[in-house]
This record gives structure tokens, sequence and C-alpha cells, in this order.
């Protein structure tokens, strides 16, 4: 698997994220991973929110902490949220815009988001 697309700008619309990566399989199943940064008290409560949607909330390892978009704050958990689907610019806004709230809502934070496939 290797990332295809990857969006840690909020102001960049979807359909821009994914219009400007050649490496995107539009057909094809992808892992949609979210970068989240939570309060540790808060990751139990996270992954409990996210698991009947078929989301894995998952700690970062440390080597990919340093793509993760933003390093984080004392307190902070660096996270993923993944799910395998497929991408479209509505998907990707919806659920970036649910992790941006649910992270808000646990005290945390939603840096960005990131698409893999089979490469």
């Amino acid at each position: 698997m290797i990332v295809v697309v990857s969006a840690f700008d909020d102001a960049e619309a979807a359909s821009a994220v994914l219009a400007r990566s050649p490496e995107w399989v539009e057909t094809g199943a992808a892992v949609l991973r979210h970068h989240l940064l939570l309060p540790p008290g808060a990751v139990a409560q996270a992954a409990e929110l996210l698991e009947p949607d078929g989301w894995r909330l998952r700690p970062a390892p440390e080597a990919e902490q340093a793509a993760f978009g933003t390093a984080p704050a004392p307190g902070e958990e660096p996270l993923f949220a993944e799910r395998v689907q497929k991408l479209d610019a509505l998907h990707c806004s919806q659920e970036n815009a649910r992790m941006a709230g649910l992270a808000q809502r646990l005290g945390g934070r939603a840096v960005g988001w990131v698409a893999l496939q089979s490469g």
C-alpha cells in the first residue's frame, strides 16, 4: 500500500485533493486514513464511536509520525482512524467533517487524511 492522496489543508476541497493525485485509481478500493490527535483518556470513547461504522482506531507508529501533518502537543496521542472504502469527493468531505467534529468533542484535533491503495 502506498499513499496516493494526502490532504492536510482544511481550505483545499476534497475534489481538488483527489484531482491532483496522478496515483489515485478512482475505481479501486482504498484505505482512508484520518490523522487524529486525542487526549489519551478519550481514545477508548473515540474507538467505541467509530467502530460501528467500520472504522479502526489505532496508535500511529512512531516511524509514521514524521508525516503526520503536525507535531502532537503535550497530552495528545497521535492516532489513525482507518477504513476501507471507495474514494470520492463527497464521502471524503463528509468523513473529514465527521472526524473533525469527533476530535473536537473529545478535546483533540483532526489534522488531515491520506488514502492508500495498492502500488
